[in-house]
């Protein structure tokens, strides 16, 4: 996937972003940056059809395959099983996918070098850059929510809480990871590649093509350590209303823990300029 360099003054995300504007606030100048960004994101057709109509389409052919599931005796229905997995493609494919490509664009074309010289922080350059592709998954995200909703007449959750603090950590937690990601490829190319690999175990071993309760017990004690095990683990928790307290707090933990163990990674290993 490819992404148009930004013009010094055209889209704002040259070191003076954020100057002579009155945006002297963190928040102005993230802001200031993910308008700029999602100009970038708008003209790159390819990353912007990936991040928002891929998520939306694949829900489609979950369905058919929890149809074939038996679920029995798990106290799941297919509405339980796919709802809670369409906000994960939202979070893989809208979020996590997009912006490893879009933090390797930018490192590679210089961008982030050049934001580094001005007056925006590092966690103020990721954020922003970040905000376009969030904003999108989170979109999204309620619109796969409502529709499952009433199709699959899943009905209101009665945990409301324990979806929306899921959904809030997602979106925390993978825009962390993209970036970490990021570092592992050359181009912007090579970023899809990259990402793959973690895209395909928690496709697989998250619960969102397959529920943990089908699963062996000992393979799902070890999928219930990946990073977007927890964020579905809450949302369904959420609709279903069976989560026990020890469960959430197990989600809880291993969510925070994805969390800090990311921002970790970040701040001493992000690269901030083209790999060689």
């Amino acid at each position: 996937m490819s992404a148009t360099t930004p013009v010094s003054g055209e889209t704002g995300t040259d070191t003076g972003a954020g100057r002579g504007t009155g945006k002297t606030t963190a928040a102005g100048r993230s802001a200031a940056l993910a308008r700029a960004e999602l100009t970038l994101l708008g003209r790159s057709k390819a990353t912007l059809a990936a991040a928002v109509f891929v998520p939306l389409t694949l829900p489609f052919s979950l369905r058919s395959t929890v149809d074939q599931m038996d679920l029995k005796g798990t106290g799941l229905s297919v509405g339980s099983v796919v709802l809670p997995s369409s906000v994960g493609l939202s979070l893989l494919f809208a979020v996590y996918s997009s912006l490893v490509s879009v933090y390797a664009a930018r490192r590679e074309e210089l961008v982030l070098k050049r934001l580094r010289t001005g007056e925006l922080r590092d966690a103020e350059i990721l954020a922003g850059a970040a905000l376009p592709s969030v904003a999108i998954g989170l979109a999204q995200c309620l619109v796969l929510t409502v529709a499952c909703a009433a199709l699959l007449d899943v009905g209101a959750p009665p945990a409301p809480h324990l979806a929306v603090l899921g959904l809030l950590l997602g979106l925390a937690m993978w825009p962390l990871l993209a970036a970490i990601t990021a570092n592992f490829s050359k181009s912007v190319e090579g970023a899809q590649v990259a990402a793959m690999p973690l895209i395909l175990v928690s496709l697989l071993g998250s619960g969102t093509f397959f529920p943990l309760q089908v699963m062996p017990d000992r393979l799902a004690s070890a999928c219930e350590l990946l990073p977007l095990t927890p964020v579905v683990t809450l949302i369904r928790g959420g609709w279903t209303g069976d989560l026990s307290a020890h469960d959430t707090l197990g989600a809880l933990g291993t969510a925070v823990a994805w969390i800090a163990l990311a921002v970790f990674a970040v701040r001493q290993w992000f690269r901030w300029e083209p790999r060689r």
